[in-house]
């Protein structure tokens, strides 16, 4: 199984971003993450 390139820290530090307001769009760019993650990790 592949492993993440992201640790549990870095990817709650995404999600807050999106909290602060930020788009999700430009939040995955910033990223580069694909919209279908940035909702995957949300979801847990």
């Amino acid at each position: 199984m592949k492993t993440s390139r992201f640790s549990d820290s870095q990817i709650l530090a995404i999600l807050k971003q999106a909290e602060t307001g930020t788009p999700v769009p430009e939040i995955c760019r910033e990223h580069s993450i694909s919209s279908a993650t940035f909702y995957k990790w949300r979801s847990k």
